[in-house]
Order: C-alpha cells, then structure tokens, then sequence
C-alpha cells in the first residue's frame, strides 16, 4: 500500500495486470496435459518470469521515464546489435534463428524487447521533430519520414532474416500508429499505403503467376513463408481444425479446467485461446475479451490524461501493438487470421514476450503516476 501512496499507481491497471496473471497460470497449467512431461514445469517458469517482471516495473518506477528517454538511442543501439548477434549465435528452432538459448534460464528473444526500444526511439524522435518544427515544410517532414523509415528498416531486416515475418509486421504497424498521432500530413500515409500496396500486389501476382519464378527472385524461405499467408483461409491445418473442434465444444460453459478435449500444437503459447475457451466456454471467453478491452481503454485514457507529448505518443505504440497481437493471435485461432505465431499478450507462455509486456506496464505506471499527481 505504501508503493500505491507514494508513486499513485492507477489501481485498475494494477487489478488488470493480476487478473491477467490468475488468466495465464490456469490456462499455462491447462496447456500443460496437451505436452509431453518435459514441460510439466511450465507455469512454475511463468510464474518465476512474472515475479521477475513485477522486479523490472519497480525497477522502471525507481529511474524514471525521463532516464529511459535519455538513454533511448543506446537501447536501440543494443537491440540491433542483439538481433544481429542472432544471426550468427542464435539457437535454431523451427528453422529460425529467433533465441539466444542462456543455459539454467531458457530461450531468450530479442526482437520481444526491440519492440519497446523501437517505440521508445520513435516516440523520442516524433517528440524532437514536433518541438523542433512547429509548422514544418514537406520537405522537413519527407526528411524527417525518411529518417524514421531507416531507423525501422535496420531492425525489420534484422528480424525478417532470421526469419520472424510477424515480428516485422509489428515494428511496421507501431510506426504507423505513433505516426498518425504525430500530426504530420495525411498525404503521406496515402502514398505510403499505395507503394505498400503496389509492393504487396507484385509479390501475389508473381506468386499467382509462377511459382518457380517467384522461387528464383524471393528465395525459397519468402516462399514458403508467403505460401503460409495466403493459405490460411482453407482452414485445412491440424492445429487450426483441432483448436476451432475444442473451442466449439466447448459451448457456453466450457470442458471445465484442465480439460482440453483434443490435442494441438503449440497450446501454451500460439493457441493458447483456444485452452482458455474450450476449459471455460463461451462464457469465460466474453468475460476475457472484456478485461481486455477494459485494459486497453485504460491505456488509451492514461494518454489522453498526460500533458506530455512524448508520453502521449508512446502509449499509442503500446496500445497499437498490443491491440494487434490480441486481434492477430485470437482471430488466427478462430480461423479469422493467418497463423504467424503471434502470441496472446500476458496470457501466453513466454519468458521475453511478457517482460517486455512487464517493462511497458513499468513506463505506462510511470506516466499514470505522473497524471494522477498533476491532478492531485
């Protein structure tokens, strides 16, 4: 209560995050009968990982956003190294190079924390612009985009190598997101959305076309990772099929908990909906995506509350990302999606994907408190 009193932290965002960690250690335990013995330990390790979280956000509290922001260039600088690292000392899974495997921890993923570095330097940068530029030329602002276009591409390259087409689409949507609260010209997400849509029409055509001639130009791994894309909707896959049959039987009530009725892969971190809706049916699925808007429009409102800019701008990244990770990972469950392997935010099993989420929530605390003693 003492750390509620002195930093003012907004209480229905602390009562969000808990419920969110109830949400994941039943359902990570309820993936568990799915998988093989080995992983009987995997929500000690979630438990463990958001015990560690909680130690970041305090941590974060304790610095202060403003030394973050100071130091926003070196954190960039250090994701990028981290991701080019990878590429050479990464462990493969899968045919990615996604991990760096730390022997007594687990798998670590950079890209997870390139994600709030990057909104980090992009807010710090929009923020620099604005203050430095208060009518700006289009000249200053093609400058300026241009700039912003090399600082994403660096980490976009990094990650698309390894390969992690999803993670890309992330870094791509958090810029257009902080972007349009920026201020700048409409005009350029016109032309930027038609060049993008022109790229994307020339890749499909040629896919369409021939598929050996888009092998020779794309390489086989674009291949199979645009095939993967644009065959989702047949609906054919034994992980989506098995996911849609135990969502659906579940009905209004679900199986009840710890009761999965049919096997498919990856539970407790892709499909991870797909054991919370069968376990708690119709119902309980409702009352998550409540809490998760309720979440959402918290944040949202957190943004709309503080008088500083940069704030304003990187609780949009926040929020743009995460909307699109919980419409991605549960629209891909239910077949509304392609599977890209996006994950469930706070709920899904992952060591560096919910500390990056615990490092966000650390700022975002930091802003609230921020808002509520200014009110106060």
């Amino acid at each position: 209560m003492k750390l509620l009193e002195k930093y003012k932290i907004d209480k229905f965002l602390l009562i969000s995050i808990f419920l969110f960690i109830i949400i994941s250690l039943i359902t990570v335990y309820s993936s568990q009968s799915l998988l093989d013995s080995s992983k009987n330990s995997l929500v000690f390790k979630q438990l463990i990982w958001y015990i560690v979280g909680f130690l970041l956000i305090f941590f974060i509290m304790f610095i202060g956003n403003k030394n973050i922001y100071k130091y926003a260039w070196i954190l960039y600088i250090i994701g990028n190294i981290s991701l080019l690292l990878l590429l050479i000392f990464g462990t493969e899974i899968n045919n990615a190079k996604c991990w760096f495997t730390i022997p007594g921890i687990g798998t670590i993923q950079p890209s997870e924390f390139m994600k709030i570095f990057l909104i980090i330097i992009l807010g710090k940068l929009i923020n620099d612009f604005n203050n430095n530029y208060l009518n700006p030329s289009l000249k200053e602002e093609f400058l300026f985009l241009l700039k912003i276009g090399i600082i994403v591409l660096i980490p976009s390259v990094l990650t698309f190598l390894q390969p992690d087409t999803g993670v890309v689409l992330i870094y791509l949507l958090i810029t257009l997101v902080m972007l349009f609260i920026s201020g700048i010209r409409y005009r350029w997400f016109f032309i930027f959305i038609s060049i993008l849509l022109l790229l994307i029409g020339s890749v499909v055509i040629t896919y369409k076309i021939s598929q050996d001639l888009f092998i020779k130009i794309f390489s086989t791994s674009f291949f199979l990772r645009v095939d993967r894309l644009l065959d989702w909707s047949n609906g054919s896959g034994y992980q989506l099929s098995n996911g849609l049959i135990s969502i659906g039987s579940g009905g209004i009530l679900g199986h009840g908990f710890n009761n999965t009725p049919l096997y498919f892969p990856e539970p407790q971190t892709d499909f991870i909906f797909a054991v919370f809706s069968s376990n708690f049916g119709l119902i309980g699925s409702l009352l998550l995506f409540i809490l998760i808007a309720f979440f959402d429009i918290k944040l949202i409102g957190t943004a709309l509350k503080s008088n500083s800019n940069i704030n304003k701008y990187i609780i949009s990244g926040i929020v743009g990302m995460l909307i699109y990770q919980q419409f991605q990972n549960i629209g891909m469950t239910i077949g509304l999606m392609p599977i890209t392997g996006i994950t469930l935010p706070f709920i899904s099993y992952g060591g560096s994907s919910l500390l990056s989420y615990m490092i966000m929530i650390g700022i975002i605390f930091n802003i609230s408190n921020e808002n509520l003693k200014y009110k106060n």
